[in-house]
């Protein structure tokens, strides 16, 4: 009988392993970065290129898109032909399509080059993950989880901040030229400190029809989740263009694409279970999700995305459209967010030894929980930065702690040599559970701002007509009408239950996005109670501990 191979074949120590894991955390930084920061620096570059509204939400969509249909894909790549390799094709992609996108002249050049940053960020998310998971055991493995959590949830508050600084005091091109240093610096940690870490006895074969399957079905799925609103759940409510075709009129595109991503995903599961009996080589090892640990741990992370970053969607247009705060200010804001984010990463990995990961996973739940609240009780038209603060950054803590542990729960008893796919995996179902909560967020908010500023504005005695075209004037351009709203006749009245209104509403994602993160929280109480306690060489017997 042939002994199994170590779990941890190649492992990091020192000095070298931190310098490894810097570099790791900043190239995730770059992707989280963008993905924010892109949101602020919108409106210059639509003044700036004559996009068009279509435009401008498609130079957003294309990054999410592709960037969510290629993980299952990079990380059973990253296992098979080496997880550094992958990692480092990802930064060069990453950065060479930053900086196309600083230089691009048109639409088309700037979305294609958002849809090619979303490769390299593809690439380089499943790989960094797995890279830890391979390279790092023990406490070392704990901290350097916590590093990973603290730096998504740390630059999902920074992106707003870095985004308004640096088009404010330079121009939106920066906002993507500073990836170019920042990735040199990343490759060159890379290269100097990072081993080279792959699954040395893969299963032969490709899997064409596996890889066909899942990075169309999650395309379509995800599609449908981003764009839903905007065209409609089952009827067109607006017409769809892209490359000079339309679709207008009967059933939504966002419907169709949702029912064909559902029934590819159906299918990829019955042919890779068939592939999986066969001894062929698959796009994804469904095994995986007979290992509690990681079955009931991604339920979670899906669960909890739902509602864990949707809040910062409304907070920023509440901060700027009712508080008439700049970007650059509600940047600041945030940065309590991000401040908790990093404290928690300091204190989360010596916590989780001691009371274990999953406690600590509840802790910091329970925080998120209790942070989204608080925002929603302070939110009013009169709330200050310093108001919302200490919420954001109880807030930030929850976060830290969470994402944290909840990686490290996940991949605990996963085979070193899957790391890849398990990496992927949980990021699949953060990314799914996040476009899922901004739109049912998102339709909270529209929902909310309908019923709150028509009841305001009939309160102040507007007349229901002129009450109904403020209403959808607020609803279409997401409340950057309101500061404008002065300049109309009786415009102190409208201003002020305009305000009133949409601070109502987004107190009404407050309270959703905090009962979506409870229930991921409930979730939680699926997994084992000493789940990355250990660190195993092979499955865990299904449902076991």
């Amino acid at each position: 009988m042939s002994v199994p191979p170590p779990a941890h074949p190649v492992v990091l120590e020192g000095r070298r392993r931190w310098f490894a894991l810097v570099a790791l955390a900043l190239g995730v930084a770059m992707i989280i970065l963008d993905a924010t920061v892109v949101n602020v620096a919108i409106p210059t570059m639509v003044k700036d290129l004559n996009l068009t509204t279509n435009d401008a939400e498609w130079v957003t969509a294309a990054y999410s898109l592709v960037f969510a249909s290629l993980l299952i894909l990079a990380g059973r790549t990253a296992d098979r032909f080496g997880r550094r390799f992958l990692f480092i094709i990802g930064i060069v992609v990453f950065v060479a399509a930053s900086v196309l996108v600083a230089l691009s002249g048109s639409s088309a050049e700037i979305i294609g080059a958002r849809a090619l940053q979303g490769v390299g960020a593809a690439l380089m998310l499943p790989s960094s993950l797995s890279i830890i998971n391979a390279v790092f055991v023990g406490k070392a493995r704990a901290a350097a989880f916590a590093v990973w959590g603290a730096t998504i949830g740390g630059m999902a508050a920074l992106g707003p901040l870095v985004g308004g600084w640096l088009t404010t005091y330079a121009s939106w091109h920066w906002a993507f030229l500073i990836n170019l240093p920042i990735g040199i610096v990343v490759l060159i940690g890379v290269f100097v400190f990072v081993p080279e870490t792959k699954d040395t006895n893969p299963t032969p074969g490709a899997d064409p029809t596996g890889i066909a399957l899942s990075t169309l079905g999650l395309l379509g799925v995800v599609f449908a989740l981003i764009e839903g609103q905007r065209y409609g759940w089952i009827m067109s409510t607006a017409p769809f263009e892209v490359f000079g075709f339309t679709w207008s009129g009967g059933l939504s595109p966002a419907f169709v694409s949702l029912v064909i991503g559902i029934v590819l995903l159906v299918v990829l599961v019955q042919v890779e279970r068939s592939r999986l009996a066969a001894g062929k080589g698959v796009i994804f090892d469904l095994n995986l999700f007979k290992i509690r640990s990681f079955g009931a741990g991604n339920a979670v992370a899906l669960i909890v995305s739902l509602g864990e970053f949707g809040l910062l969607f409304a907070l920023p247009l509440f901060l700027q459209s009712v508080r008439g705060y700049s970007a650059l200010d509600t940047g600041v804001i945030l940065l309590a967010l991000a401040l908790g984010s990093f404290a928690a990463s300091g204190a989360g990995a010596g916590l989780a030894q001691r009371i274990g990961p999953v406690r600590v996973l509840q802790i910091g739940m329970g925080c998120e929980v209790l942070g989204i609240v608080g925002l929603g009780i302070v939110i009013s038209t009169s709330v200050t930065g310093w108001g919302l603060a200490p919420w954001l950054f109880l807030y930030g803590m929850g976060v830290g702690f969470a994402t944290a542990q909840l990686t490290g729960v996940i991949l605990s008893e996963t085979p070193v040599a899957k790391s890849g796919q398990a990496s992927a995996m949980q990021s699949t179902a953060r990314q799914v559970g996040a476009a899922i909560g901004t739109a049912i967020l998102g339709t909270t908010l529209l929902v909310g701002i309908g019923a709150n500023v028509s009841a305001q504005l009939e309160d102040s005695g507007v007349p229901t007509a002129a009450a109904d075209q403020v209403t959808q004037a607020v609803q279409s351009s997401a409340g950057t009408v309101i500061p404008s709203l002065a300049d109309q006749p009786g415009g102190d009245v409208l201003v002020a239950s305009a305000s009133e209104g949409f601070a109502q509403a987004t107190t009404w994602v407050a309270w959703v996005a905090a009962a979506l993160v409870f229930l991921g929280l409930l979730t939680t109480f699926l997994l084992p109670a000493n789940a990355a306690r250990v660190e195993s060489e092979g499955y865990a017997p299904p449902g076991g501990e």
